[in-house]
Formats: structure tokens, C-alpha cells, sequence
């Protein structure tokens, strides 16, 4: 990482980090009455290319040596590692977000664009959301409902396995261990399979019933 420190000592990643995080503080103050239900990942990953735009361009007033794109990136990485992630984690992450920054033509996405050119007290993190708030895909309802789902087919099939096994081992003793696994399986499948397909029918009723909308990029 390029992280030279200026006149005053100060690195160039930290003025900024500290650049970024008071721009987004201000923006999550105009969006946090908008009611905005976006599945946590996809919420996150806007939030973070908005911060890479918005380093970028004051990075541009720091004569760094750098690509200030990339300089930007690096600066995210170290908000994350202050934030807890771990070094490894961080750079996995901004690996992921570099590749999601540019769209297919190699021109920079909406979120990132926003970012570069927001204002103080703007509303450029709003209109992002904004573009994605009848996007199916991303939303908090699908998120949950998946997440339930999920749960389901995992605790459900572990408990109906363990119940199998139990079942198995105590009133047919004789039973091998293979098919005592087996019925373990075959009782966790009884469970998993139809839920998911209950799960796939309902996401395609209640989620898939309009054309899915190509996400906007800019």
C-alpha cells in the first residue's frame, strides 16, 4: 500500500479514512428515516463502493505517487481493519470490491460514481439506494427469507438425523452402522428436500411474479 504520511506526519490513508468516514456519517443521517430494507450484504457492499469514490476524489488533492482509485482502495482496506476485520479477511474483501466497482465495459459502477462526486449534505448515497429500492434481489425480505429457510432445512434435518439414528439404534439393535447412517440421511432428507422446494415454489410466486429488473449502473 502507498501510505505516505505528509507535512504534518499524517498518512495519507488515514486524512482519507477520516475524509470518508464524515462523509458517510452525514449521509447516514439523510437516509436513516428513508426506510430503506436492503438485505445486509448488498447494503454493506453499496456503503463501501460509495466510500472508494469518495476516497478517490479527495485523494486526487493529496499528490500521492499512486493511482488515487487505488489509493482509495487501500484506504478502505485499512477502515476495515480498524473496524476488526482481519488483515486476510480485508483484502479478500477488497479484491471482491475491485472486481465489483467497474461493470462489464470496464466503466465505474453507479455506487462508485456517486461517491466521487457527492457534495457535503448531499443526497448521493439516497439516490443510490434508491435506484435498487424495487430490486427484488437485493431486498431485506428475500435476505430473511432465506436466512429462514436456511435454518430450517438445518436444524430440521439435523434433528429429524438425530432422531433417525436414535430411533434406529435403540429398536433395531442389530442394524449395521451403515444403515444406521443411512436412515440418518434418508430422515434428514425427508426434511431438507421439501423445504427447499416449498422454498424455490414460494420464491418463485411471491418473489418472481414481475421480470426481475436489470441492476442499474452508471
Amino acid at each position: 500500500m502507498d501510505d505516505i504520511k505528509t507535512d504534518l506526519g499524517i498518512s495519507t490513508h488515514d486524512i482519507c479514512v477520516q475524509h470518508g468516514e464524515k462523509i458517510l456519517a452525514s449521509q447516514l443521517l439523510l437516509i436513516k428515516n428513508k426506510g430503506y430494507d436492503f438485505a445486509p450484504p448488498f447494503r454493506e457492499m453499496m456503503i463501501h463502493l460509495y466510500l472508494v469514490g469518495v476516497m478517490w476524489r479527495h485523494g486526487e488533492s493529496l499528490n500521492l505517487v499512486t493511482n488515487p482509485r487505488e489509493h482509495a482502495l487501500a484506504s478502505l482496506r485499512t477502515m476495515l481493519v480498524r473496524a476488526g476485520m482481519s488483515d486476510k479477511n480485508a483484502q479478500k474483501r477488497i479484491l471482491f470490491l475491485n472486481n465489483m466497482s467497474r461493470t462489464e465495459n470496464g466503466s465505474d459502477t453507479l455506487a462508485v460514481t456517486a461517491g466521487y462526486q457527492t457534495m457535503q449534505d448531499d443526497d448521493s448515497l439516497a439516490m443510490i439506494f434508491e435506484e435498487y429500492r424495487d430490486e427484488t434481489r437485493v431486498s431485506g425480505v428475500l435476505w430473511r427469507f432465506y436466512n429462514r429457510g436456511k435454518r430450517i432445512m438445518f436444524i430440521g434435518g439435523g434433528v429429524a438425523a438425530f432422531i433417525a439414528i436414535w430411533f434406529v439404534t435403540i429398536f433395531i439393535p442389530s442394524s449395521s452402522g451403515i444403515a444406521v447412517l443411512a436412515a440418518g440421511l434418508f430422515a434428514a432428507a425427508l426434511v431438507v428436500i421439501p423445504t427447499f422446494l416449498i422454498g424455490a415454489l414460494v420464491y418463485r410466486v411471491k418473489f418472481k411474479k414481475t421480470p426481475a429488473s436489470t441492476l442499474p449502473r452508471s
